[in-house]
């Protein structure tokens, strides 16, 4: 028997509190998540990513390099973090929606 085997670093996401935002706002969250994957899946490839499954607010990618997995995961969210309404925890630990435009 013929084993081929690679190494490769897999990044797991999802949306933290995506439950409750979609039983706040479905359509909002939904419109909200679309938008971040539109922005993501450029980045992702710019990385040397691919994306092996989605699952609602789920993704797994596959990078070939830890390297392209970290820098993708830091543009994402540096991008998330200036653009995006999905809720930000505070240091008491509470989520908070940041406003739409």
């Amino acid at each position: 028997m013929n084993t081929t085997r690679r190494l490769a670093a897999i990044l797991a996401a999802d949306i933290a509190g995506y439950s409750r935002l979609m039983g706040a706002d479905e359509v909002g969250t939904v419109r909200a998540l679309r938008e971040h994957r539109s922005a993501a899946d450029p980045l992702i490839a710019q990385h040397g990513g691919r994306i092996v499954k989605t699952t609602g607010d789920g993704v797994l990618i596959e990078f070939s390099s830890v390297g392209g997995a970290v820098e993708c995961y830091g543009a994402a969210t540096a991008g998330c973090r200036a653009e995006c309404r999905y809720p930000r925890r505070t240091p008491d630990g509470m989520a908070h929606r940041r406003p739409s435009r």
